[in-house]
């Protein structure tokens, strides 16, 4: 039986050598949406999967108690698709993704992000509906995903969303009418232009969805 324990030796010495992949939620995330994505000009070299969080890597900011606040990844010549793993990022305010070739549909999961200000998805490839599940987030700001190609209708229930200042949805393929409730009062016609909207609708009618 003296062979068990160098076996167990062996079994120690190989777990030792083998890559620490952090367990720290948000940098598997951040990992998980690295594997996503085709990076041509190397902007993500520095996302290193073994370090025990991702605050020391570029394009990401954390606060004092390094969780990620704020990814900034705008023009960076990146493409791919965002993964569920996204949503994970509980504690982000700023996600920056515009002006790249990003395509396939937005992530419902998108909508796990109760901190977020900002998100910036313009000038992209992304196709299919506005998540519905963006009326979760309370804080959100700033939401511009002008130039994709976006369709279906504007979800009513971003309605809800009393601390939206900007709302640009301008040059998708987005159909029916225009809500005018909530902060969508304030919003200029420019940020519909280039769809197949029919708005604004009238206030205190139950919206017609025309040609969606």
């Amino acid at each position: 039986m003296a062979y068990f324990p160098l076996f167990l030796l062996f079994l120690l010495l190989g777990l030792s050598l083998s890559p620490v992949i952090s367990t720290n939620s948000e940098g598997n995330a951040l990992h998980a949406l690295r594997r996503r994505l085709s990076d041509p000009t190397n902007v993500l070299q520095s996302w290193d999967p073994t370090l025990v969080n991702p605050c020391t890597w570029f394009h990401v900011t954390c606060d004092s108690d390094n969780h990620v606040i704020r990814l900034d990844l705008g023009n960076s010549n990146i493409s791919g698709t965002l993964g569920p793993e996204i949503g994970d990022l509980q504690y982000l305010q700023y996600l920056e993704l515009y002006r790249n070739g990003l395509s396939g549909k937005i992530p419902t999961e998108l909508g796990n992000l109760k901190n977020l200000v900002s998100m910036d998805l313009y000038e992209n490839k992304f196709e299919g509906k506005i998540p519905k599940s963006f009326a979760k987030l309370e804080s959100l700001r700033f939401l511009r995903m002008n130039n994709n190609k976006l369709t279906g209708s504007i979800p009513r229930e971003l309605t809800s969303l009393s601390k939206l200042k900007i709302f640009d949805v301008s040059n998708n393929d987005l159909c029916g009418t225009i809500p005018v409730d909530g902060p969508f009062a304030t919003f200029s016609m420019e940020s519909y232009i280039n769809n197949r909207l029919s708005g604004p609708e009238l206030q205190g009618l139950v919206p017609y969805d025309f040609g969606c």
